[in-house]
This record gives structure tokens, C-alpha cells and sequence, in this order.
């Protein structure tokens, strides 16, 4: 069995985080998401999700692609967690293209999607801005 991993907050989902699902479980038989918490979104990453880790957990568990999901706490825990769960790909958005070739090292192979390009959330909530 492959097993791939991927990690994101996953708030608001639209269309592209779908995309993005079914094209890394294309890659392998069971697909693994690190979900950022709200503690880790808010400390780290300085975002604020609409949704809740619970409610955001729920949704990504709904999509047929997705068999586990789990927390996602700190950077540094993707070199723990690719052992851990036993992962054979890692896959992330290209925008992150290069930050996560040291999982090469661990004898993970590292794909860069695309995103789909025309949307995100950060433009969903930049386009509900300029409607109120």
C-alpha cells in the first residue's frame, strides 16, 4: 500500500483544496492530512480560520479522497510523522516548492502541485471583503 501525506488549514474549503485532495490520492492508495490546529495557525502561522480544527476535520473526514486525518501542531513534525504513518509521498502546494526537499533525505519522494490557479481562500475572503 502507498501512502501519502499532505498537510494545510483547509479553511473555507472550496474547489481547489478538492483538486488538490484527489490529485495526491491519484498518487498512492491512502491519503493522510495533516490538518493545522487552531493553536498552530494562530502561533505560528498568523492565521485566523473561520472554522474551527473540529469543524474543519469533519469536512476534510466527508471527502471520499481523505482516509485519516491528523493534527498538524509545529513545522518540525513532518519528519516524524512521514516515519510514523509509514508515508511514501509527500505533497504539498507549489508554493511551498523547495521547503520540504529535506524529506528526500528521509527516503520520502516530495511533489509540488499546482494550485489551482483562480482560487484560494485568502481570495475568497479578499472578494466577500469588497461585497459588504
Amino acid at each position: 500500500m502507498k501512502r501519502v501525506i499532505t498537510y494545510g488549514t483547509f479553511d473555507l474549503l472550496h474547489y481547489g483544496h478538492i483538486n488538490l485532495l484527489r490529485r495526491a490520492k491519484e498518487l498512492g492508495d491512502y491519503l493522510i492530512v495533516g490538518l493545522s490546529t487552531d493553536e498552530f495557525n494562530q502561533d505560528k502561522k498568523n492565521k485566523k480560520s473561520y472554522f474551527t480544527y473540529e469543524q474543519r476535520k469533519t469536512l476534510l473526514e466527508s471527502i471520499r479522497y481523505v482516509d485519516l486525518v491528523i493534527p498538524e501542531n509545529d513545522w518540525e513534525q513532518k519528519a516524524k510523522d512521514v516515519h510514523e504513518y509509514r508515508v511514501d509521498t509527500f505533497v504539498i502546494g507549489d508554493d511551498w516548492k523547495g521547503h520540504f526537499d529535506f524529506l528526500k533525505d528521509e527516503g520520502i519522494e516530495v511533489i509540488y502541485l499546482s494550485r489551482t490557479p483562480e482560487i484560494s481562500t485568502t481570495r475568497i475572503k479578499k472578494d466577500l471583503d469588497h461585497t459588504v
